[in-house]
């Protein structure tokens, strides 16, 4: 059998499993919208169904949800200044995702939901954007739209790409059609050596994979606007000691509630700052601090906390960078169940020291960097966690130091921007006259 005859098949019947799952599609838009509304609208997007024409669009960018828009916005922002004569399209998948791209750049980009990875639909996208290049981040394998890419002749990267060993596993069965896939990138910008390797082993090209570095160590930090807000912080809660649980998910929340009532024996004026991952869960964590007995005010009611607050819920979106230098320590969430965590390196890059749960594989390489670096402890489990808070709210000198080195591992780290736009520079459309 011919390779070309092979790809077809494998092809076909992925699409055909997929065409076959579209009721379900459709369900859960309506399971996702009971929990977060947002899910409910703008439905013909997810089917590449658009009002009317749209003009090329030299430069798109695909991440999938709030963590690849705040990774890849350093890309972004670069590639905005070097080439302002450029429109930009950036896709998300999720309604978080969505909201974060307003809020950074609002109209200045163009942007959709993407459609689901059904061969019509994406030929309809493409069609209708007319993108004259692809930049996926990190982990976004959909085989119809990378196929339908270099069918089209679009120049698709794979940026900030990373791939765990978890993940790669996963992926072992669908090896025949992603090696395909991903022979059809004309890099896969990785962001480190093991994520190169395990690219290789799941069938990327070697000769196409680059070791780039992780966009994220070129957060893009306003030192000025985080001094103002963390100054105004401390003038409204005085001196007492704060810690965030930043990014948390469902299965955690009963053990950030557990860990606050045991430090609160002994910083009696404690004050928690707490961020869930997802919108939907707002309410509810301020209600689960409401009944466990503490005094609970949220963002968007009352702005900043009051000194007698026990809790204050981040309940709004894009804040959470000002608010990780309010604290004197952070816990980072999705690592206490086996999520993966999140992005460590933002508490990091505003000083705050950091400590987690064991489950670190969707950021293996920055976890270890930053434990090698001394910038972050982790926790076997909630009592883990709870041990390494504690130790760090009472020891001053220890949190200055873990400062100073997630400081300074973030400033090293730099360059991954640079490096990727020399990557992509020769399919970005020539500079007019």
């Amino acid at each position: 059998m011919s390779a070309d005859t092979t790809e077809r098949l494998l092809r076909g019947l992925y699409s055909a499993a997929l065409y076959l799952l579209v009721p379900v599609t459709v369900y859960h838009l309506i399971w996702r919208g009971f929990r977060q509304e947002a899910y409910f609208e703008r439905w013909s997007e997810r089917y590449a169904r658009y009002a009317g024409p749209a003009p090329p669009t030299p430069i798109w960018v695909h991440a999938v949800s709030v963590g690849e828009v705040n990774a890849v916005a350093p890309l972004v922002q670069a590639l905005m200044q070097a080439r302002p004569d450029l429109r930009l399209l950036v896709t998300t998948i999720t309604p978080t995702g969505s909201a974060r791209v307003r809020a950074l750049w609002g109209e200045r980009v163009e942007h959709v939901y993407l459609p689901y990875d059904l061969s019509g639909a994406v030929s309809r996208f493409l069609a209708h954007f007319r993108p004259g290049i692809a930049l996926v981040v990190e982990t976004e394998l959909w085989p119809n739209l990378l196929l339908c890419c270099r069918d089209a002749g679009i120049p698709a990267y794979l940026v900030n790409a990373r791939l765990s060993e978890r993940s790669l596993r996963g992926y072992r069965v669908l090896r025949p059609l992603l090696a395909r896939v991903l022979a059809t990138l004309r890099r896969v910008a990785a962001q480190s050596s093991d994520d190169a390797r395990r690219f290789a082993a799941l069938g990327a090209p070697e000769a196409a994979i680059t070791v780039s570095g992780n966009l994220k160590y070129d957060i893009d930090i306003d030192a000025d606007a985080i001094e103002r807000a963390a100054r105004g912080f401390r003038e409204r809660t005085g001196t007492r000691p704060v810690w965030i649980a930043a990014s948390t998910h469902p299965e955690e929340e009963a053990a950030m509630l557990a860990i606050h009532r045991q430090l609160r024996t002994r910083w009696p004026d404690l004050l928690l700052l707490w961020a869930p991952r997802h919108p939907e869960r707002f309410r509810g964590v301020a209600q689960q601090a409401l009944d466990a007995g503490w005094r609970v005010a949220t963002r968007k009611l009352t702005r900043l906390p009051d000194p007698d607050d026990a809790v204050f819920v981040l309940d709004t979106l894009g804040e959470l960078q000002q608010f990780y230098a309010c604290a004197d320590v952070a816990f980072v969430g999705g690592s206490l169940q086996d999520i993966g965590g999140h992005n460590l390196l933002e508490p990091a890059a505003v000083g705050t020291p950091v400590v987690t749960g064991p489950h670190l594989h969707n950021f293996a390489d920055i976890a270890r960097r930053m434990q090698q670096a001394g910038a972050m402890r982790v926790g076997n489990d909630a009592a883990g966690v709870e041990q390494a808070l504690a130790a760090l709210l009472a020891d001053e000198a220890e949190r200055l130091a873990m400062r100073e080195a997630g400081l300074a591992l973030v400033r090293d780290g730099r360059g991954a921007v640079q490096r990727t736009l020399a990557l992509i520079d020769a399919d970005l459309p020539t500079r007019a006259a």
